[in-house]
């Protein structure tokens, strides 16, 4: 992809966010408003059944799950496994930003699943290197598009610098679809170049060309909900709450600081960034002098189609591939059933967990890209 610089947009100035969050503010700003004050939770069937009559997601907010003792052991012991993985996959994604664009970009990480992901990135560029990448977290909605207000407020603060979209890791590739049509139409709107390429922690979907790796394994931040995330919620957009120069809002759950772990996982993981530095520059070298690698398939879909079929799935939207969507499935979801690539995989352990607990059936669907998928019930009558 070519490096490409932002053009400047003159335009009046749009106010610098207040402070929200319980990250470090070093690790990031968060370009989102406030919504604290407001109301916004529904019960999960309820939230579920407006959205498949023709409710938004952004419009309310899930009632947040909290986790038993028993999950909350086993974050911790996930983390403790996979840490060293992590930070290894960190590196090597760290690294080929580095590659595609020196220093001189900013990480815009898409709330709130990116956003761990662009702390360790920044952490990884600012402890290996020396250099202070600016890094700010927005909001990006499938059926609605990315924070319009937040991208022009970063191009206010860094007009000479790239932007490099930051995520988790990739499903379906829906969000890199709305972000390939966000960046066109702040071109066409602005006259704002922006590098659509997402990079991304894991792409078992095989729809982003930079990654740390393409292994669909559990990244420890895909079990907690805003407890992992900087105690953010997911994000809204709803006309009554969000004017013309806000950005996109969210609620900062303040309450639930004693549960937080937001902090204790990117520590965890920045801890092994210089024993698995090495490895993580050699894999980048690796895949910047095989291009076919980093070569953007959308294998996964081919996966989705397969399922849709076999179990007569009209919405695709009801299909949440790989280990973070079954996760959040699982979380905020009324699950069909769950679907494995087998059942002794090691990195599903988790995933059977909260499945029992729910009282989701689960069964073994082999040969998927993907190591599960969650299928959401149709409330409509599809799938039944």
């Amino acid at each position: 992809m070519p490096h490409i610089h932002i053009v400047y947009f003159s335009r009046k100035r749009l106010k610098a966010p207040a402070p929200i969050g319980s990250y470090d503010s070093e690790d990031v700003t968060f370009l989102l408003k406030d919504l604290s004050h407001v109301s916004l939770e529904q019960r999960t069937e309820d939230r579920e059944a407006a959205m498949q009559n023709g409710g938004h997601y952004s419009e309310s907010l899930p009632l947040e799950y909290q986790p038993t003792d028993e999950y909350i052991r086993l974050f911790e012991l996930t983390l403790k496994d996979s840490a060293a993985r992590i930070a290894r996959a960190v590196g090597t994604v760290s690294e080929m930003i580095i590659k595609k664009h020196g220093f001189d970009v900013v990480l815009a990480s898409l709330a709130r699943g990116g956003t761990p992901i662009g702390v360790l990135i920044k952490r990884y560029v600012k402890q290996m290197y020396g250099v202070d990448l600016p890094h700010y977290s927005l909001s990006i909605i499938r059926g609605k598009g990315i924070d319009e207000n937040a991208l022009l407020y970063i191009n206010q603060e860094h007009p000479a610098k790239a932007v490099q979209f930051v995520d988790g890791w990739t499903g379906k590739g829906a969000i890199r679809k709305v972000l390939i049509a966000a960046c066109e139409r702040m071109n066409e709107k602005y006259g704002i170049q922006l590098n659509d390429e997402l990079a991304v922690l894991a792409d078992p979907g095989h729809c982003a060309g930079t990654y740390g790796t393409r292994e669909d394994f559990l990244i420890a931040s895909a079990c907690l909900n805003s407890t992992v995330s900087g105690l953010i919620s997911r994000t809204v957009l709803r006309e009554d709450l969000i004017g013309q120069d806000d950005f996109h809002g969210a609620k900062y759950y303040k309450e639930w600081e004693s549960s937080d772990l937001s902090r204790v996982f990117v520590d965890n993981i920045s801890a092994y960034f210089d024993q698995t530095a090495v490895e993580a520059k050699e894999e980048a070298f690796q895949m910047q002098a095989n291009p076919d690698q980093m070569e953007v398939t959308w294998q996964g879909m081919r996966d989705i189609a397969r399922i849709q079929s076999e179990f007569g799935i009209t919405d695709v939207n009801l299909v949440k591939p790989g280990v973070g969507e079954t996760t959040r499935v699982l979380l905020r979801r009324v699950p069909w059933k769950i679907l494995v690539d087998r059942l002794d995989n090691p990195n599903l352990k988790h995933i059977l967990l909260l499945a029992q607990e729910r009282g989701v059936p689960v069964e073994e669907f082999p040969d998927m890209t993907y190591s599960c998928c969650g299928i959401i019930k149709a409330l409509k009558g599809e799938a039944e």
